[in-house]
């Protein structure tokens, strides 16, 4: 049996191609999913062109649906239930999940919102976690770059729920106000308006915006590194990193992951953290998905369905 997915392809545009594969094959410990939802990162935009998936291969990473195929170790989900994973391949129409990469999702939790969570949420969580090693979140000061995209929006409402004081740095000023509903104390567009020191830094910007945050940190701060997105390099000034002890960490996503998802998902559940999808569409426009995000046009998660989105009455 074949299912629609999306493959790497570097000779196409944005490295990315409709089409029909095998249906995957669970292996001991994983679960067979029929993908309701998948979520596009900026990161899987870089995957085709960066070599890390090879050409021919099914792209993305999250992915919310149903259970059709359950562990024959006995453990994880049943058949029928609602779930949202990390797992590679997530792009298509039947996904192989790890069981230790996914929770279940509660009725009241709607499967789009919670194909968002993944990359980002987890990113947002595990980021947060790193970075307070020495140093409680609460009544902490805490600076995120990039605020207004995926990563960004959740960890402000992670950071801000978690006690911490939160700084938010976003490009466009236009969305401070969206930034403050979801727990920002403080927007602005530099790091350098900041006249106060930081004790964590979740940056996903680099460049000359991670200099400047790493200037604001106090004595024993952390900057943790998620992504990239200026492009740009940065670089430090002579005697940048001689001076009282504080650290620059490099950051990945580790797993098991199941345990955070399960409680970002109750978060979302609980309604204490607000999902951000400013584009949707079917699996079939994905090229416009890209396109929009790689403009910055999409200020959230990018949502794409794989089954019919029902028309309210």
């Amino acid at each position: 049996m074949s299912v629609r997915a999306v493959i790497a392809d570097p000779s196409a545009p944005n490295g990315l191609r409709l089409a029909a594969i095998d249906e995957p094959v669970p292996g001991p410990g994983q679960v067979l999913v029929e993908a309701h939802h998948v979520a596009l990162n900026r990161g899987d935009l870089n995957d085709a062109p960066s070599g890390r998936v090879p050409a021919g291969e099914v792209l993305g990473s999250d992915v919310a649906g149903l259970v059709v195929r359950a562990a024959d170790t006995g453990d994880g989900p049943a058949v029928g239930a609602r779930v949202v994973a990390l797992a590679r391949g997530a792009f298509a129409k039947r996904v192989v999940v790890d069981v230790d990469a996914l929770a279940e999702v509660p009725d009241g939790v709607d499967l789009a919102e919670a194909a968002a969570l993944p990359v980002a949420g987890l990113a947002a969580v595990q980021a947060l976690r790193a970075g307070m090693l020495e140093t409680p979140v609460k009544g902490s000061r805490v600076l995120i770059t990039g605020a207004s995209g995926g990563v960004g929006r959740f960890a402000v409402q992670v950071a801000s729920y978690g006690g911490a004081h939160v700084i938010a740095v976003v490009g466009n000023p236009d969305r401070a106000g969206e930034l403050v509903e979801l727990g920002a104390d403080q927007v602005v567009t530099h790091p350098r308006q900041v006249d106060e020191a930081v004790d964590l830094v979740l940056d996903t910007v680099g460049g000359p915006q991670l200099v400047a945050a790493w200037e604001l940190l106090a004595p024993g701060g952390n900057v943790q590194c998620i992504g990239w997105s200026s492009g740009e390099p940065a670089v430090f000034p002579p005697y940048a990193t001689v001076g009282p002890a504080k650290s620059l960490s490099s950051f990945l996503i580790t797993p098991p992951v199941g345990p955070d998802l399960a409680w970002l998902v109750q978060l979302v559940a609980q309604g204490n953290l607000r999902v951000p999808i400013a584009w949707r569409g079917p699996l079939n426009r994905i090229a416009d998905a890209a396109e929009a995000m790689l403009n910055r046009q999409v200020p959230g998660k990018a949502v794409l369905d794989l089954v019919t989105r029902r028309r309210t009455p």
